[in-house]
């Protein structure tokens, strides 16, 4: 160590001196005959830089790399030595430079470089996007709008805009299936009978509220004991509560009996039949200027369905990669056990009738294999499906 204090000290005396050629060849020099020296193989690439030679600043940053493949520094000053050479290759470095940065306020002349990085990034990566809907246009035509929205995914996950999300339930866990955050109509063909009585089942839900006879409850009911993580705050809250037509395949007759409509048209839904967990059927009531935080369901042999029936101005609801806008009567069948998440942002309550279908993949043998296991198996799983 002390050899080494002395070198770097007759090199800094060097560039002191403005003998900045020898003294870059002098380090280097050492340094090739040295151990691993990260800080070292950086001012070397420093130098070099200041001498307008940025190929070889670049070898002496890819020494740097190797013993640090991650040093925000390091693939900074890649990134700003590539610009002179390509843009294209200088947007990708940034992108990956970019993607290290580490929280907090940078050094004044790094900050500035890493700003400019950021505007050459911005340029490269929309032009690398204009590039690429280019290159699908035709297949996009000629797609279905499923296979449309599809290909539209691919692109942006490439582009890192967006990133892949899978099912990942907290018990039950079939495999093979589908996963799709939101799934497509057409698989569904019942979705615009239900869309269709919008109206009605908003009336024998405001109906029901009116009457003062409806049994609402807090939508999260954990004990205490329980391991609560995100649901504490809204544990027994009335912030966000249901109405429950059914729960854990049982017919809540106080509400259920005001609501024929809506029962009749769930009795033309594939619903889980599985004793002690469903099928499950609500109305979900979320306060105004309240969220509900990412989480995943339970088992994803089984769908959900919503269908928004009073949604003010401004709420959302995110599965994955993908965040929508409720919209009164337009209803959509997602996977619950890809993690998502919905706010009311607003000053008005937030209605949403929710239940539960089965997944399409599934074979009749194999619902009946998920109904069986389900069942016998009981306990925690089933109280929260």
């Amino acid at each position: 160590m002390e050899g080494k204090g002395s070198d770097w000290d007759a090199i800094d005396r060097l560039v002191d001196l403005g003998h900045l050629p020898e003294a870059a060849d002098r380090a280097e020099a050492m340094l090739a005959g040295a151990g691993a020296d990260l800080s070292g193989w950086l001012r070397l690439a420093g130098m070099r830089k200041a001498l307008r030679q940025p190929r070889r600043a670049l070898r002496a940053v890819d020494r740097a790399l190797a013993l640090a493949p991650l040093d925000f520094v390091a693939l900074a000053l890649r990134a700003s030595l590539l610009e002179r050479m390509s843009e294209a290759l200088a947007g990708e470095a940034w992108g990956e430079a970019l993607a290290q940065r580490p929280a907090g306020d940078l050094p004044p002349a790094l900050a500035a470089a890493v700003s400019a990085g950021e505007r050459l990034h911005a340029r490269w990566q929309a032009a690398r996007g204009e590039a690429l809907q280019a290159a699908t246009a035709d297949a996009e035509r000629a797609a279905d709008p499923d296979a449309a929205a599809r290909i539209a995914r691919f692109r942006r996950n490439v582009l890192r805009e967006t990133r892949p999300y899978h099912s990942e339930p907290t018990h039950f866990h079939y495999p093979g299936l589908a996963e799709r955050e939101f799934h497509p109509r057409h698989r569904f063909p019942w979705l615009a009978e239900l869309e269709a009585a919008t109206d009605t089942i908003r009336g024998e839900l405001e109906a029901l509220l009116a009457s003062q006879r409806g049994e609402l409850m807090p939508y999260i009911q954990y004990e205490e004991r329980e391991a609560l993580a995100q649901w504490r705050g809204l544990n027994h809250n009335p912030d966000w509560t249901a109405v429950h037509l059914l729960q854990r395949g049982q017919r809540i007759a106080a509400n259920a009996d005001a609501c024929p409509v809506t029962m009749r048209l769930l009795e033309r839904v594939p619903q889980p039949l599985i004793p002690g967990a469903s099928p499950n059927a609500m109305f979900s009531l979320l306060a105004p200027r309240t969220s509900i935080p990412p989480h995943v369901g339970v088992n994803n042999a089984r769908l959900l369905c919503h269908l928004p029936l009073i949604v003010p101005e401004g709420c959302w609801f995110r599965v994955g990669a993908e965040t929508r806008p409720w919209r009164e009567g337009e209803a959509f069948v997602f996977d619950d056990t890809i993690e998502h998440e919905a706010a009311n942002p607003s000053d008005r309550l937030r209605v949403v009738m929710i239940f539960d279908l089965w997944h399409p993949d599934l074979a009749l043998v194999e619902q009946d294999a998920v109904a069986a296991l389900i069942a016998a198996d009981g306990g925690y799983a089933a109280r929260h499906e």
